[in-house]
């Protein structure tokens, strides 16, 4: 009988955003079963991999691989196959993986959205708090959308990946029925990630995110990013924020146009995956 394909992962988490890591350059210590990985389609891997009942469960996977500059270079799979440019949180995750593996203090990545450098400033345990540079946000003018329960305005903003930005002064009833008809607007080519945030002081705000591939998340760390920001440069939040979301709270700051997300990332367990339907000649 062939034996199945084995594919080690470990499973972090930042504030409830939950990721699974994985080494894609040594995966197996197989040449031929390397070689099914390789041929093998990654994006429905993830799915399999992701699922909350027939896998692991995570919202996405953040497939590792040497780098000839950084320490790492990740790809990003969201949970229902797609790609996505980046994730704050899952790139966070990834920085508490090497810290804990190579006692690493500064862990530079190289993600889909360019070169991120992650600080340790605390641990406590198999919890890593760090400060992420995130590079600049492009906060674009406010665009006005229709839905099904009326109008909706939202401030489109660029943190290395897409968003839209609701400020409410509550929580709607049906928001996650309003996100997923913003994502499918013609506006959105390519997707883009919803927020719907409350104000709550100059340096507080509360948000829930609906990201692309996914959909409900517990958090988000470009998401806290864009939330920031188009708080900050609309008047309504002055640098540093503190982002309150279901999972968590993130603290993001601005200094000479340059963002800053700082929050913690959890390692919570490690195992191996056998994927369905993957399955190689040889040991």
């Amino acid at each position: 009988m062939s034996p199945t394909l084995r594919i080690p992962f470990v499973k972090a988490s930042a504030c409830g955003n939950d990721f699974l890591l994985i080494d894609s350059s040594s995966v197996i210590d197989s040449l031929r079963v390397r070689d099914a990985l390789a041929s093998a389609d990654l994006h429905a891997i993830t799915r399999q991999i992701c699922d909350r009942h027939n896998g692991i469960g995570a919202d996405g996977v953040e497939w590792m691989s040497p780098h000839p500059t950084a320490d790492v270079e990740i790809r990003l799979i969201n949970a229902d196959g797609s790609e996505a440019e980046i994730s704050g949180n899952g790139t966070r995750c990834v920085a508490a993986y090497f810290c804990d593996s190579q006692e690493k203090k500064t862990v530079s990545i190289q993600t889909g959205a360019g070169l991120r450098t992650c600080i340790l400033t605390a641990r406590r345990g198999t919890t890593y708090e760090f400060e992420t540079e995130m590079g600049q946000a492009r906060v674009m003018p406010e665009v006005v959308l229709t839905t099904t329960s009326g109008e909706v305005r939202g401030i489109p903003v660029s943190i290395g990946n897409p968003h839209y930005v609701v400020f409410v002064p509550k929580l709607p009833p049906n928001w996650q029925q309003q996100a997923r008809e913003i994502q499918a607007s013609a506006e959105f080519p390519q997707g883009v990630n919803v927020e719907m945030g409350m104000t709550e002081g100059k340096q507080d705000i509360t948000v829930r995110f609906f990201e692309r591939g996914v959909g409900e998340t517990q958090s988000s760390g470009t998401g806290s990013c864009a939330s920031a920001v188009a708080a900050i440069s609309t008047g309504r939040a002055v640098s540093p924020v503190r982002v309150h979301a279901p999972g968590g709270t993130q603290t993001v700051r601005q200094q000479n146009g340059v963002v800053f997300l700082g929050g913690p990332a959890r390692l919570v367990c490690r195992g191996e995956f056998f994927p369905a339907d993957f399955i190689s000649d040889s040991a």
